[in-house]
């Protein structure tokens, strides 16, 4: 069986392409060869910034023949119908069979496809995978129609096995496969013929040509922990500029540089996404001072001086980008001299945040206000949150974050220090932003705390109220992240409140700057229903005189009632949806989430279910619900709740009544039903203070210990017996299970 080597020459590919490049042409090709009829054993891709590679080993030489017989119209059937049998099968009628069948004789084809050699099918797929290839930018070049991500030169294309190489026989645009390649631009620039994988890979690395990209970027770190390692240094782990190094250089060559002394002041972030951003450096920190204080280049040719060339000339160039950085740090460092954090941060009133949410100055108003709000939920001092609140964005307007603005937040903790403020209140500036994915680490700190809930709520409360939610795998302004953020926030500080009491969706309705309006809005919203006279009463009993200004403000209000409850209620169930996403990931199912979060129609369902916006207290719930059920007990439980509530919903249904009044023991019969009686009365009074206690454990473990007596009860009680009496205590016996059940967990929601 023959191996398949594909090489796909050009002008550099972006680093950034190459892996992706890397796993379509493996796709593409693997794909259509299978669907030729063709099997392998193996397949690996690889690239470099001047070819995209394909090994396949074990290819089959020739696909098999097929064999297919169609059944066509009866022998008597009109002309027509024959005919495009025919059509269709491509035969004439003397190459039909005809066979009986149930309804009289019927034509028959046989279809027979020939088996075809491996280099035609390739040949095939290869030339469409190189037209059609999902490039996320190509171009054209001179006076072909031919699109590549950069001029394609070349094309090797062979079949090797033991007898030797075969050119798979192709012509894309003139440009006519072979079974030669080149190697480094500079060092290895002629051509030469290959036999297979194996020796493509050894003569490539021969011509200065690493294939593997893993492999130049094991050398690249490799090499730059040895030079740190000489000096007593340490190189910054940057995963992905490691990657993207690797994908910019064909043979690796470390270089290392040591940063001039007047810019050692700088921020270390400064100074790491500088070179980062602008030259691709790697950022070396001396571990004895804590600063960084050298850089690591990868130059792409070995030359006679080892680099020093290269090296100086790399150092002209990153002395005039610190040059940039360290005048940009030092104008702000005036700035804040002069006017203050505070004063930096006026100039975002003219900044548009959104069109709809006005400026940005807008919004650390609206951020300042909710910090101080939160700040006595999680343990931070209201002063201190809206101070940092104020100045959390300042930075914004700094000519570093103009000039990086990956660095808004970092910087402007360096700018609040600066200012001599409370260090809580720079720390909070750092971390408002956090957590922003999944493995960033969440603040702690309680001020930090409070403006980083305020910035994410802030920001889902608004899109909310102007009705820009995501949609689909758009999330234009990562709505999905913030609900994220908030939740981490909440779970792993571990704090405990309300989340719709904080979601003032009223802030963001335009009361003419009334804040008497406003004021009564969110009283109206937090604490009425819509009903007109609860609000009225809500009024009258806070206190405040019935006033012309009163009567607007509540006029205003129920205008919009149903658009503001709808929006906040629509808010918190997206956040119950992210809640089972992030949950997920724990091990705990959706549902599980579902039977803790949903009040059921019951009251005792909706009693037991209260605080589905506090979100620590939600999770408590999942985890405790989620452990019993993987016990037996549990399990079986589950069983006979559903059992016991599908017999009395369908008995409800037929009788047309509720069986909920109370089953009394005097009319149990058997043992069983009088032993079920005494254990509910023991598992109610367990759960109850339990669940109050919020020991959910507990509460469940008296749950599921009722498995054995419904077992049990199920196994010697006939529940629709001859007497109606009997008949109905048991069914009221049955939704005494239910409410128990639903007192600690809806378990109709859960699966199986």
């Amino acid at each position: 069986m023959p191996d398949l080597l594909i090489e796909l020459f050009s002008e550099e590919i972006p680093a950034r392409m190459q892996a992706r490049a890397r796993a379509d042409l493996q796709k593409l090709i693997t794909d259509g060869v299978v669907e030729a009829g063709l099997t392998y054993a193996h397949a690996g891709a690889f690239s470099t910034p001047r070819r995209l590679v394909l090994a396949i080993e074990g290819l089959t030489a020739n696909s098999p023949t097929l064999r297919e017989e169609r059944k066509g119209p009866r022998t008597d059937a009109p002309e027509k119908a024959l005919d495009g049998f025919l059509r269709a099968t491509g035969l004439s009628k003397d190459q039909l069979e005809i066979r009986d069948d149930k309804k009289g004789q019927v034509y028959f084809a046989t279809i027979e496809r020939p088996g075809r050699p491996a280099t035609e099918i390739v040949a095939e797929v290869l030339e469409q995978t190189i037209r059609n290839f999902p490039w996320p930018k190509s171009m054209r070049w001179g006076a072909g129609s031919l699109r590549w991500v950069r001029p394609l030169h070349s094309i090797l294309a062979i079949l090797s096995d033991e007898a030797g190489a075969t050119i798979v026989p192709l012509d894309v645009d003139g440009i006519i496969a072979s079974d030669s390649t080149r190697g480094h631009r500079f060092m290895a620039p002629n051509a030469f013929s290959v036999g297979g994988f194996e020796s493509y890979a050894k003569q490539l690395k021969a011509a200065k040509v690493m294939l593997d990209p893993a492999e130049r970027a094991d050398t690249i770190w490799h090499d730059a922990q040895q030079m740190a390692f000489a000096k007593g240094w340490e190189v910054v782990e940057d995963k992905g500029l490691l990657g993207e190094v690797a994908g910019l250089v064909e043979w690796p060559v470390t270089l290392m540089g040591q940063i001039d002394d007047e810019f050692l002041d700088l921020p270390p972030e400064v100074l790491q996404t500088s070179m980062k951003e602008h030259q691709k450096f790697f950022s070396v920190r001396n571990p004895k001072t804590g600063r960084i204080e050298g850089f690591v280049t990868v130059a792409n040719r070995e030359t006679a001086d080892h680099g020093a060339t290269i090296l100086a000339g790399n150092q002209k160039v990153l002395s005039a980008r610190l040059s940039d950085a360290k005048f940009f740090w030092e104008n702000d460092l005036r700035m804040i001299k002069t006017h203050g954090l505070e004063g930096m941060a006026e100039g975002l009133d003219a900044v548009t945040f959104h069109n709809k949410l006005g400026s940005v100055g807008d919004q650390v108003r609206r951020i300042e206000a909710l910090a101080r709000e939160i700040a006595p939920l999680v343990g931070a001092a209201p002063d201190l949150a809206a101070e940092a609140a104020r100045v959390a964005k300042a930075d914004l307007r700094s000519e570093m974050v103009y000039e990086f603005p990956e660095l808004q937040g970092v910087m402007g903790r360096y700018y609040a220090k600066s200012a001599s403020l409370d260090d809580r209140v720079a720390d909070a500036v750092r971390d408002h932003y956090a957590p922003l994915g999944p493995s960033d680490a969440v603040p702690s700190e309680p001020v930090s705390v409070a403006v980083a809930l305020a910035e994410k709520i802030d920001k889902l409360t608004g899109f909310w109220a102007i009705d820009e939610k995501p949609t689909g795998s758009k999330d234009p302004f990562a709505l999905r992240r913030a609900a994220l953020g908030v939740i981490r926030l909440v779970l792993e500080n571990g704090l405990r409140f309300n989340l719709i009491n904080v979601v003032n969706i009223v802030d963001f309705i335009d009361f003419s700057e009334d804040q008497f309006q406003r004021q009564v809005a969110r009283e109206l919203l937090n604490k009425a229903t819509g009903d007109e006279d609860e609000r009225q009463s809500l009024i009258r009993a806070s206190g405040l005189v019935a006033s012309s200004a009163t009567d607007a403000a509540i006029e205003r209000v129920a205008s919009q009632w149903v658009m503001l409850d709808e929006a906040r209620k629509d808010l918190l169930t997206f956040f119950h949806d992210r809640l089972k996403v992030f949950l997920k990931d724990q091990g705990i199912r959706h549902d599980v989430i579902d039977a803790v979060l949903v009040p059921v129609e019951s009251a005792a369902a909706s009693a037991a279910m209260p605080g589905s916006d506090d979100l620590t207290l939600v999770v408590k719930r999942a985890q405790a619900l989620s452990e019993t059920l993987k016990t037996e007990d549990g399990a079986n439980l589950l069983q006979g709740f559903k059992r016991a509530n599908n017999i009395l919903t369908q008995a409800e249904e037929k009788d047309g009544v509720e069986y909920s009044f109370g089953a009394d023991v005097k009319f149990a019969e058997t043992p069983e039903e009088k032993a079920l009686f005494a254990d509910l009365d023991a598992a109610e009074t367990k759960i109850a203070p339990a669940m109050e206690a919020e020991d959910f454990a507990a509460a469940m473990a008296a749950m599921a210990s009722l498995r054995g007596p419904i077992d049990a009860f199920f196994e010697a009680v006939q529940i629709n017996t001859d007497s109606e009496v009997i008949r109905r205590n048991r069914l009221n016996l049955l939704s005494r299970i239910r409410q128990i059940c639903l007192s600690v967990a809806d378990l109709t929601r859960i699966e199986g």
